[in-house]
C-alpha cells in the first residue's frame, strides 16, 4: 500500500507464466498491436505512436528528454517535487539551458503563474509532472500545454502515478509526450514504460539534425521495432503478456468505473485519517486519489510507524523523501489494490502503529471510513 508497486491481480501473474516467444515472433507483434489499442484508451489519445518501452518509468522519462531536448535548447520545468527535479537534471545532463519555476512541495501551480512563466521564458520544451509521487499533488496540464504551444514549445508530461488511476486525457490536455510505468495504476509488474507521442513531437524527433545520443531509448528506432517489425532489442515477451492482461482487466472494468472506484476509496481513506486527528499534506482540490500523503504527527517516528505496520500486519507503506523526509507517510490506494477492504485494513494498521509510538487518535479511522461508504 505504498506509492508502487501496487497489488497485482492473479490473472497478471498467470500471464507471466506463459511460454516465452522470440522478440521478432509474429505472435509477439500481435500482442504489440493489441497493446497499442489498449494503451491509447488509458492515455486518452489517438496518437499512432503509442507503445511501451522495455524499462521502468525512468526509462520513459529519459526517452522523452533525450528525444525532445537538443543541446543548448531552453527547457522550462515546473518544479514542485522530486520527480520534477529529476526531469530537470536529465535535461541539464543533455546540455540544455534549464529554467525552473519553483513551488513548495505539496502545492500545485495555478494557470496564470504557469502561463506567465512560459510566455516569459519562451522555451523549446516544457516539462511538468501530472501526478507527483513524492508529494501527492495533482497538477492540471491544460494551461501549461496551451501556453507552451503558443510559443512553439513541445510538452513532456510525467503520468507515472496517474495512468490507470485517474483521467490523463493526453489529447484534450495537449501533452506531446506522456509516459508512465506498468506497476502502479495499471496493476502490472515493474519493467515497462508506456509512452505516447504526438504527431508534432514525432516530426521533431524524425527531423533532428543530429542523431539521438541514446540508441536504446531512441523513440524513432523503438517505433520502427513495434510497427515496422525491425529488430532493435531483445524484448521480454512475458512482461508484455502481463501488461496485456492488466490492460484487459482495466478495459473490462471500464475506465470511468475504475476512476470512480479509486476516487471513492481515496475519499473514504481521507475521512478515516481526519477522524483520527491526522492531516493530509495536500489541500483537497489538488490531492491525488491514488497516492495519499499524510503528515506525520509531531514527536512521532515515521520509520517506526512503518516498521510496525510491516512487521505486525504485513502492510507496506513508504515515507517521504527529499524535502519531505520524515514528514509524511505515502500511502497508495491505487489500481487493483484500491478496495474498501484495503482502505479499512490500512487505517486499522496505521492507527495501531501510531498508538505504539504514543499517538492518541481523536477518533476511530475505520468507523469514519465505513460511515463515509454508507453515506455516499
Amino acid at each position: 500500500m505504498g506509492p508502487g508497486p501496487s497489488p497485482v491481480p492473479q490473472r497478471v501473474y498467470e500471464a507471466l507464466g506463459q511460454p516465452v516467444v522470440g522478440h521478432l515472433d509474429p505472435y509477439l507483434f500481435g500482442i504489440f498491436d493489441e497493446l497499442q489499442a489498449l494503451l491509447r484508451k488509458v492515455f486518452g489519445t489517438e496518437n499512432p505512436y503509442t507503445l511501451a518501452i522495455s524499462g521502468t518509468g525512468t526509462s520513459g522519462m529519459e526517452a522523452s528528454v533525450w528525444s525532445l531536448v537538443d543541446p543548448g535548447a531552453k527547457v522550462a520545468v515546473l518544479v514542485n517535487g522530486f520527480f520534477c527535479d529529476r526531469i530537470a537534471e536529465m535535461a541539464r545532463r543533455q546540455g540544455a539551458e534549464v529554467v525552473r519555476l519553483e513551488k513548495p512541495w505539496g502545492e500545485a501551480f495555478d494557470d496564470d503563474e504557469a502561463r506567465e512563466f512560459i510566455l516569459r521564458e519562451k522555451p523549446r520544451v516544457v516539462a511538468f509532472v501530472h501526478a507527483e509521487t513524492s508529494t501527492g499533488v495533482l497538477q492540471p496540464g491544460k494551461a501549461i500545454c496551451d501556453s507552451a504551444h503558443e510559443v512553439g514549445a513541445l510538452v513532456i508530461g510525467d503520468c507515472v502515478t496517474s495512468l490507470g488511476n485517474l483521467p490523463v486525457d493526453v489529447d484534450e490536455t495537449g501533452i506531446d509526450i506522456a509516459y508512465s510505468c506498468s506497476q502502479k495504476g495499471l496493476g502490472c509488474v515493474p519493467g515497462l514504460s508506456p509512452i505516447t507521442v504526438s504527431p508534432q513531437a514525432v516530426a521533431h524527433l524524425r527531423g533532428r539534425s543530429s542523431p539521438n545520443p541514446s540508441f536504446y531509448l531512441d523513440l524513432g528506432l523503438l517505433y520502427d521495432y513495434w510497427v515496422g517489425r525491425k529488430y532493435h532489442h531483445t524484448a521480454s515477451a512475458t512482461l508484455f503478456y502481463a501488461l496485456s492482461e492488466a490492460l484487459a482487466i482495466i478495459d473490462e472494468e471500464g475506465l470511468q468505473n475504475r476512476f470512480r472506484r479509486i476516487e471513492a476509496n481515496h475519499k473514504a481513506f481521507v475521512a478515516g485519517v481526519e477522524a483520527m486527528g491526522l492531516q493530509m499534506h495536500v489541500a483537497a482540490p489538488h490531492r491525488l486519489w491514488p497516492l495519499n500523503a499524510v503528515r506525520v504527527p509531531d514527536g512521532i517516528s515515521e520509520a517506526a510507524v512503518r516498521g510496525h505496520m510491516l512487521n505486525d500486519e504485513g502492510i507496506e507503506i513508504l515515507g517521504g523523501f527529499g524535502l519531505l523526509t520524515g514528514r509524511v507517510f505515502r500511502i497508495g490506494i491505487m489500481g487493483a489494490g484500491s478496495t474498501r477492504e484495503n482502505v479499512l485494513r490500512v487505517l486499522d494498521a496505521l492507527e495501531a502503529a501510531l498508538a505504539k509510538e504514543g499517538f492518541r487518535a481523536a477518533g476511530k479511522g475505520r468507523a469514519a471510513a465505513e460511515a463515509w461508504y454508507e453515506g455516499r
